[in-house]
């Protein structure tokens, strides 16, 4: 065991990645921070509670934070941040919706971060994903390489549940993959997507595959409109709390993130959905993987999108 995690927000989705983080055992600290006062203490009491009946020795400290940067002392020296803060979607909202708001909380956020923990990683959840992640870069001053969104492990893993219901197979036995952006420019990657090592074209229609794609673009809509408040956080919780452990254990796990794109693809300065090797400087390399023709146009189309709206938030 050893190193410091921080999860900056104490709603669900926080909250969830917090308890993740300590139930793999393998930090000494993780710490729960929030501007609701007590809020995170009161989580962290809970959640250390629990660790006799579990079995994990992380300790888990919860510190209430100010928008000024009061608190944040308690996230010193942190070799992981996950930023949760801002707030989620209502019913019928897109992520752009919050961009305005979003902005200045996570810039706020970025910026005591660098303060305490100028050597952390930095992973970041808040919505719009794609923007608020170039935001979090360009705040911290962080290299580039250290700064990531969590974004296609997610929809990733949206989309093979949705394949594996609808073979009625093991979730185990499908792989797929999504890079781009997380929203509207998702860009699915059929020529990677399998079934027991079987191509997905050879198993479903492409009007079957379409609707599973469409579904997988709009996962968070669907979800924040059933539950009518907040949006979703077990599924989003597990990727990030899965990037953390890859950044702390200096994996190498290849994983679809938001990451800065430079070449690769012949594309060029952005953050963008695509796959790369984590470790302890956080990207250690995009990796460049066999697209098709028009997987490449589309994630290109991608990048061209996100671009003009990352160029924005440097005002924000």
């Amino acid at each position: 065991m050893g190193g410091k995690v921080t999860v900056v927000g104490a709603g669900f989705y926080g909250s969830t990645t917090a308890l993740r983080l300590a139930e793999y055992n393998i930090f000494d600290t993780v710490v729960l921070t929030d501007i609701v006062e007590g809020k995170p203490e009161g989580l962290a009491l809970d959640m250390n509670q629990s660790r006799s009946i579990e079995g994990f020795e992380t300790k888990i400290i919860g510190a209430t934070t100010t928008p000024e940067g009061a608190g944040y002392e308690a996230t010193a020296n942190s070799d992981v941040v996950v930023i949760t803060a801002g707030l989620p979607r209502k019913p019928g909202m897109s992520r752009m919706d919050l961009i305005g708001v979003n902005a200045g909380i996570v810039r706020g956020v970025a910026e005591n971060i660098a303060k305490h923990s100028p050597k952390a990683v930095i992973i970041v959840v808040s919505n719009p994903l794609d923007e608020m992640t170039a935001l979090a870069q360009i705040a911290t001053n962080f290299p580039k390489n250290r700064v990531m969104g969590q974004a296609g492990m997610l929809d990733t893993a949206r989309f093979t549940n949705f394949v594996a219901e609808k073979l009625g197979v093991k979730v185990g036995s499908v792989k797929t993959l999504t890079l781009g952006s997380h929203g509207d420019t998702m860009v699915p990657v059929p020529s990677r997507c399998t079934v027991d090592g079987k191509a997905l074209s050879d198993l479903l229609s492409q009007v079957e595959i379409d609707e599973l794609v469409d579904r997988t673009r709009n996962g968070g809509a669907e979800v924040v409109a059933l539950l009518k408040t907040g949006s979703a956080y077990y599924a989003p919780s597990a990727a990030a709390a899965r990037m953390a452990k890859a950044v702390i254990e200096d994996s190498g796990a290849v994983m679809p993130v938001c990451a800065w794109v430079d070449g690769e693809y012949g594309i060029s300065g952005v953050y963008l959905g695509v796959e790369a090797e984590i470790g302890r400087e956080g990207i250690k390399k995009v990796v460049e993987s066999k697209l098709t023709d028009s997987e490449v146009e589309a994630l290109k189309a991608a990048a061209e999108a996100v671009r003009a709206k990352q160029a924005d938030v440097q005002t924000l």
